[in-house]
């Protein structure tokens, strides 16, 4: 059995939850801290608790002091990709070779907020918007310089359904149509 380190009663006072928390954020393990506070390890434990801080486990602690300008690279990586390309936390556990709460720990540790669900369906929705105008108007840069409806649908792989919706919505003014073939007489035959 392990006695309880000795500690005057101010020091234990001074130990807050939150000076723990950042000591063990900042990649102390909770025996390093009961050694630096001479607190016992329960009330270590219990302090970071208090504090809402999120526990790790041994190899994510490993992990973490292998090398930590990794680690904040990784974060800020999936920071960006989290907020400036839409990613989910699925999609960030994929890249990182992580689970889903380890990948939203990341982006936390990064300073990223964890959006809902529909605020990530509304920012891909825009994204795939913007999408579209872009390739709407790159397609009415190429009618108006004489590409053919037929021609546009083979070189983007898209339908001439399409190609004609995307020029419509681009406001593209939209040449006459030509019949090729044999001409037709409108004229009534005798």
């Amino acid at each position: 059995m392990n006695p309880e380190p000795t500690a005057t009663p101010d020091t234990h006072e001074t130990v807050t939850p939150q000076a723990l928390r950042q000591q063990y954020e900042a990649g102390a393990t909770v025996d390093e801290l009961v050694t630096a506070s001479g607190l016992s390890y329960g009330t270590v434990l219990n302090r970071l608790h208090d504090a809402g801080t999120v526990m790790r486990s041994s190899w994510q602690t490993r992990r973490m002091r292998q090398n930590p300008q990794a680690r904040r690279r990784l974060a800020a990586h999936l920071r960006t990709l989290y907020e400036q390309h839409g990613a989910t936390l699925t999609e960030l556990a994929a890249a990182a070779g992580e689970t889903r709460r380890g990948a939203r720990r990341l982006l936390i540790e990064a300073g990223g907020t964890v959006r809902t669900t529909q605020q990530t369906q509304r920012m891909r929705s825009t994204a795939r918007a913007a999408e579209r105008h872009k390739a709407a108007l790159s397609l009415r840069t190429r009618y108006e310089a004489g590409a053919t409806v037929p021609e546009l649908a083979r070189e983007h792989s898209y339908s001439v359904a399409t190609v004609y919706r995307l020029l419509h919505q681009a406001g593209t003014r939209m040449r006459p149509q030509h019949h090729h073939g044999p001409a037709h007489d409108t004229r009534k035959q005798p």
